[in-house]
């Protein structure tokens, strides 16, 4: 047999090419040892093989001419091991030269040749020596298989399997180290219908018992996705199984995401006899780390101390899994403990104090590690910039890229991916669209991050044009990426497109509860009810984040009672409330002025020991104000603990909604001194106040403290509060100039506020600009035409105010009709005007006729001025009798004892007239009657109301 080193001519030709110097064929006369007998020279050179003496192997190796093939054996044996090709050469080279590798070998030395090419990473001078051999044998197409599996090839390993299987030639018929290297190959391409053939042979030849074979099909099913086929292996095989069994199907559950059952698997092993090896200990720890259970990794890393002295600690493993339970500390001292650090435990220890939230520790743990000279590679660049990224140190993240660009490790899709997500939440959208474009491989993740990236900065057309040309492309359209577009489509108030993205994911199947609670949520902001119902009824396992969506979509839209039932009904499906869906609820209360439910809700915040603090403490003051109940708020406000901007700002508000101008400015200075700084919405809060109260100094005061002492650039929110306040107290004049000041387009808020002064100071000539001002900026808006029309009928103008509800029908505009509702119980009874749909309508009709009969009695006359409709006196007078607050006040006073407080929520303002019917109903009956309406609340009491009848 004539094998020829790969890549050269003649045997002295290539000695003469190898790197390192070559060893002498024959050991020179005078330095000749004493001559040995043969097996003393084989147990030497055995020992020095074990020893790992690769040198001094050779040197024995080659002072025999020839040596026997089993000597060869040894010596490549170890060349493998130490993946020493030039050696291997060299050895390859004297075979050569000494005539081992002649026509008589039987294939024992090209074996061993071939197995140590291919464990040195020389595949192809492997498959040149295995083409050449004149006979194969079944262990030199094992040598190739491994050859091209131990170097990544595994779809070529599977290639010479069936090469190997054509042959047919005699002793060539796969043995069991065959299959499971075929089986290994099969797993790494994903290949199942491959392996499953493999199995067939397996069972065919009877090797499935073999317990290599056997743990290299639980092995490949399990990196297939076909857990129940590796499950099946492993419960066939029962006595045959070994340690290296029990670690393949835990090892394979652990990849497949069944965590749970790798540790019942493990429990087994344990419960079998079977002793843990460092294996066993990696997969079991990765449980431990998906599933957070320090207790048993603590256990773990007890044993595997105890068990040091048999198997090597799986420091890296143990690293990992008490990073994942959140234990920082107990990393940090595991990876001191780790003698010899490898890229692994420096990037596992710096990746786990980003995974816990310290970034500024992970940029000073980085530090570290370039002192110990661990220069950063892939995997630390993208940990490095997650923590840049958090932090917002943009600086530090150029830096970063610019190194990643020098390594040239910019062209890792993964490094890309982290530098694109470190740009943005630096806030340099144009940075990360850079390297968006710069990236010439891009998966899914690159274009969803730069579409969220464009949505974020508020791109929406942008970020349309990037979705189209995903479609363009064929990228797959996940849930994520429907997710950035939905959020374009909130940006850009575009019912039309929400309605074709909608769509579009039903169509591609992408539809996930998260993406249904979103479109819940959207069609609520678009006050499209009807299509957010449909929705929610479509999703068969609601979770709490749908009824939520749900309860926000109703109480947004005015469905207030539509709010409490689905509350009511979501306690039904067991679904438990946190904190979100209680503020969502408590909002909708608030809204209904309903006192008892309210309460209802902050017991069982009590009971299930709900926090007192953030928006839950906020929800329930703006709830007790909303509801009437002063008292309470107050109670609940004193009782937090914890006061945040956002607190205060909501008991400013209360405050001043209630009519309490003094106080409310005195809580604002108390939340100063605390050294809180207030916002936008704080200031906007004192200003209502200071506008219900009357109180013009203060408000200019604080306005302008707003703008010179906090640098608050002033919302047109902030204007219109400037303009109602000098407005209420007449100063319309002023009021205009006012606006005409403001350093912005005045939007149709400011205007409103101006309208809103004229009407009722009678400045019809401003009142007109008003009108005309606001009708131009919201057209659609039909509030704003009854506001017009209004003021027009208050000056007689009955011409313009036909023109005016002309120009509402024509728009197919129509007003919310005045309603008024008091809860008696836990009932909300609500009631329109001249209403006679109540059960109690003949009792509360006779009653309120009773009750206007004693005061007109007492010299109360009806001002007919506030009944805006061109009819007669008479009419008048009896459409002002039978407005909805009258019957709702009657109502709660033949449904109540004498002296319980009554109150009333109205969704309109309350007119002037009712103002005063009011008032002397509180001092005929001597009771508290407390009403809210559209502006404000009005607490009546004595024949008196809090707003000074500043209405």
């Amino acid at each position: 047999m004539s094998v020829r080193l790969p890549g050269a001519s003649k045997p002295a030709t290539a000695m003469a090419a190898l790197s390192l110097p070559p060893l002498p064929l024959r050991a020179p006369p005078a330095a000749a040892p004493a001559i040995s007998p043969p097996h003393s020279a084989s147990t030497s050179l055995k020992r020095l093989c074990k020893e790992g003496d690769l040198r001094q192997a050779l040197h024995q190796l080659t002072a025999r001419a020839p040596p026997p093939r089993e000597h060869y054996g040894w010596v490549l044996d170890l060349i493998a091991a130490r993946k020493a090709a030039a050696e291997g050469r060299q050895v390859h080279a004297h075979a050569l030269a000494t005539g081992c590798l002649d026509e008589e070998d039987d294939g024992f030395l090209a074996t061993k040749l071939v197995f140590m090419y291919g464990r040195c990473g020389r595949v192809d001078d492997a498959r040149r020596l295995f083409d050449g051999m004149p006979a194969r044998t079944v262990f030199s197409w094992n040598a190739l298989v491994g050859s091209y599996l131990s170097s990544g090839s595994a779809g070529k390993a599977v290639r010479v399997y069936r090469a190997m299987r054509a042959s047919a030639a005699p002793g060539s018929a796969p043995d069991g180290c065959t299959l499971a290297s075929v089986l290994k190959a099969c797993g790494v391409e994903g290949d199942g219908r491959c392996g499953h053939e493999v199995h067939g042979l397996a069972v065919k030849s009877g090797l499935d018992k073999n317990t290599l074979v056997a743990n290299a099909l639980i092995g490949m099913y399990a990196k297939c996705g076909m857990l129940d086929s590796a499950l099946r292996v492993f419960e066939w095989l029962q006595e045959g199984r070994d340690v290296a069994s029990w670690n393949s199907v835990i090892t394979g559950c652990v990849q497949n995401g069944r965590t749970l059952e790798a540790l019942e698997l493990f429990r087994g092993m344990q419960s079998s006899g079977f002793g843990m090896n460092s294996y066993t200990a990696v997969g079991v720890l990765q449980v431990c780390a998906e599933l957070a259970l320090l207790n048993l990794g603590r256990e773990l890393h007890a044993a595997l101390l105890k068990c040091s002295s048999e198997f090597n600690i799986q420091f890296n493993a143990l690293l990992v899994m008490y990073a994942r339970c959140g234990r920082v500390d107990s990393a940090l001292r595991v990876f001191r403990q780790i003698d010899e650090k490898d890229y692994i435990s420096w990037n596992s220890m710096l990746s786990c104090y980003i995974q816990n939230g310290l970034y500024a520790e992970a940029i000073e743990f980085f530090g570290e590690m370039l002192q110990h000279g661990c220069q950063p590679d892939h995997a630390c660049v993208v940990s490095l910039s997650s923590a840049l990224g958090h932090l917002g140190w943009l600086n530090n993240g150029r830096e970063v890229h610019a190194y990643a660009i020098k390594q040239r490790l910019h062209t890792d899709l993964q490094v890309g991916n982290t530098l694109m997500d470190m740009y943005i939440k630096c806030d340099s959208i144009e940075c990360s669209a850079k390297v968006f474009q710069s990236m010439s491989i891009r998966d899914h993740i690159s274009w969803t991050t730069i579409l969220a990236s464009f949505v974020q900065s508020s791109r929406h057309f942008e970020a349309l044009e990037m979705f189209r040309e995903v479609q363009k492309l064929g990228i797959k359209v996940d849930s994520m990426m429907i997710g950035s577009i939905l959020e374009t489509c909130n940006g850009l108030k575009s019912l039309s497109l929400l309605k074709q993205v909608h769509s579009y994911a039903i169509r591609n199947g992408v539809l996930d509860l998260i993406l249904k609670n979103r479109l819940i949520d959207m069609y609520g902001d678009c006050r499209k009810v009807h299509h957010s119902l449909s929705i929610f009824q479509t999703v068969e396992k609601k979770d709490i984040v749908t009824w939520t969506s749900m309860i926000n979509c109703c109480a947004n839209n005015g469905l207030l009672n539509e709010a409490v039932s689905l509350f009511a009904e979501m306690q039904k499906a067991n679904i438990e409330p946190d904190s979100v869906a209680l503020v969502s609820i408590l909002v909708a209360i608030a809204g209904l002025s309903s006192l008892t439910k309210g309460k209802q809700v902050h017991g069982f915040i009590i009971r299930r020991n709900f926090p007192m603090e953030g928006p839950v403490v906020s929800s329930l003051v703006d709830m007790y104000s909303g509801c009437g109940s002063m008292n309470y708020a107050t109670r609940v406000f004193s009782g937090a603990k914890c006061k945040d901007v956002v607190l205060w700002t909501t008991m400013i508000n209360a405050t001043g909604m209630h009519g309490h101008g003094k106080q409310a400015i005195d809580l604002f200075e108390r939340m100063i001194q605390t050294g809180l700084t207030p916002d936008h919405v704080c200031f906007l809060a004192l200003l209502h106040a200071c506008s219900h109260s009357r109180l013009v100094d203060e408000g200019k005061h604080y306005l302008d403290v707003m703008m010179s002492k906090y640098g608050l650039k002033p919302w047109q929110e902030h204007y219109a509060c400037g303009v109602d306040i000098l407005g209420r107290s007449g100063q319309t004049e002023e009021a205009y100039r006012f606006i005409e000041s403001m350093p912005m387009e005045p939007k149709s808020v400011v205007w409103c506020a101006l309208l809103g002064a004229c009407r009722v100071h009678k400045n019809h000539d401003l009142a007109v600009v008003a009108a005309n001002k606001l009708l131009e900026l919201e057209p659609d808006n039909p509030g704003n035409y009854i506001l017009v029309s209004n003021v027009f009928a208050e000056m007689g103008k009955w011409n313009s105010v036909k023109e005016i509800r002309i120009r509402m029908a024509e728009r197919g505009l129509r007003k919310d009709p005045a309603c008024s509702w008091i809860e008696i119980g836990n009932n909300v009874h609500t009631f329109t005007a001249r209403d006679h749909s109540h059960r109690d309508s003949e009792a509360i009709h006779l009653k309120l006729a009773e009750i206007t009969g004693k005061l007109s009695k007492e010299g109360y006359t009806e001002d007919t001025r506030f009944v805006l409709h061109d009819v007669s006196e008479e009419e008048k007078i009896d459409m002002l009798h039978k407005h909805s607050e009258r019957l709702a006040i009657t109502f709660g006073l033949i449904s109540t004892r004498p002296g319980t407080p009554l109150r009333i929520a109205k969704n309109l303002r309350v007119c002037g007239d009712c103002h005063e019917f009011t008032k002397l109903v509180s001092k005929m009956f001597e009771r508290e009657i407390v009403v809210r309406d559209a502006n404000r609340f009005h607490h009546f009491s004595g024949g008196s109301c809090s707003c000074g009848d500043f209405c």
